[in-house]
């Protein structure tokens, strides 16, 4: 199993005295470096716009261009680029991810979706979130034609036309960096598999509900009919990580880090996702974890918090349920950089070890296996 963290310039407003939109910037930063730096093998930067507090990190291109220049080893993944031509005209897609693929060498992922969020997708001047899948599922395709090395078009579909050009800088990987789609309901980790793609699982979800989506997505990924070049057999899944020597201390900047408040505008913003029944509507906010409530997630295995013992733990349940990729939104709560920036040199020296023991990223193994074996 590796290891990955979530960026996406969370910047709510009762830090803003203390913490400027440019600071939240930079420490995003910073925690890649540290991440790199102890053996994390990737960083997922989001793409969001119009979501006040929420996150701030809308041109993530940028974003990870300039942490890919400041990295050595980590992969940067989109997490996602939304490819729906109202948002991101296709060849503009197909440019970034070559040119983002060009500047990593090779450490670039290639993360897509649709958008989570109405305020996100009206303010493009789409009418309907529903009409996104469909708007999705035409553009992908297109988009890895134009990485080819052949000229792309002409196109005439529902949602854009081109006329045949030839998109340029073509990817430096072969044929294409590896593909994932955001991904959160069983219908949509069972597509994914179908067509080869890797799952980032952006949900609230705990190893008991996370379990049923990754068998339905491993069970249907053997039989996949990928629609890109190869099939990359991943899942990732987001939790809470606090890893300090001191236990007591790492429950402590868990139990005030104010996620409460990121929670409720999760709850505001992201109408797409599936909300349980009883959940708080803003700006109602959902009450803070108990001590209690936190010991009971760090037994169940929910989140890993606590002594590196303990996260070890909690994240052998995801390992037994088939996670292949765990990541962590660290500063999507109030944490300070100084006890981020301990809890992964913590986590790097301690439970990194006793998951990761590849030194070759999964995507790179699997990619050149595949190819290996096609040109015998």
């Amino acid at each position: 199993m590796e290891f990955g963290l979530f960026n996406q310039m969370y910047h709510p407003r009762h830090r803003r005295e203390e913490r400027s939109e440019h600071d939240c910037l930079m420490e995003e930063l910073a925690i890649i470096e540290v991440a790199d730096r102890v053996g994390f093998k990737y960083a997922w930067a989001s793409e969001h716009h119009f979501l006040d507090e929420y996150s701030h990190l809308s041109a993530s291109e940028a974003f990870m261009a300039y942490a890919l220049a400041r990295t050595k080893n980590i992969h940067i993944g989109s997490g996602i680029i939304n490819i729906t031509p109202a948002v991101s005209p296709p060849s503009r897609v197909a440019e970034k991810v070559a040119m983002l693929d060009h500047l990593g060498q090779g450490r670039f992922e290639w993360g897509t979706g649709r958008g989570s969020s109405s305020t996100e997708v009206f303010g493009f001047g789409i009418e309907s979130m529903d009409i996104t899948r469909n708007m999705y599922d035409e553009a992908l395709p297109e988009i890895i034609k134009m990485m080819g090395d052949e000229e792309y078009g002409p196109f005439d579909g529902e949602f854009f036309s081109m006329p045949r050009r030839n998109v340029l800088p073509k990817p430096y990987t072969k044929p294409h960096p590896p593909i994932w789609v955001a991904a959160g309901s069983p219908a949509t980790f069972e597509k994914a598999a179908r067509l080869g793609l890797g799952v980032l699982c952006f949900t609230l979800g705990t190893p008991d509900t996370l379990a049923p989506l990754i068998e339905v997505y491993k069970k249907t990924i053997d039989k996949a009919e990928p629609i890109g070049g190869y099939v990359n057999d991943n899942i990732m899944v987001t939790t809470d990580m606090m890893v300090l020597e001191d236990g007591q201390r790492a429950r402590h900047v868990a139990l005030h880090n104010r996620g409460n408040y990121h929670s409720a505008l999760l709850l505001r913003y992201l109408d797409s996702f599936p909300i349980a029944t009883g959940q708080p509507k803003w700006p109602e906010i959902p009450a803070p974890p108990t001590a209690e409530r936190l010991d009971d997630a760090i037994r169940r295995g929910i989140v890993a918090v606590g002594t590196p013992d303990e996260a070890i733990a909690s994240l052998r349940r995801y390992e037994a349920i088939g996670a292949d990729q765990i990541a962590f939104g660290t500063f999507a709560t109030d944490v300070s950089l100084a006890d981020a920036t301990e809890a992964y040199e913590t986590f790097g020296k301690h439970v990194l070890p006793e998951f990761d023991k590849d030194p070759v990223h999964s995507t790179t193994r699997q990619r050149e296996h595949q190819l290996r074996v096609a040109t015998v």
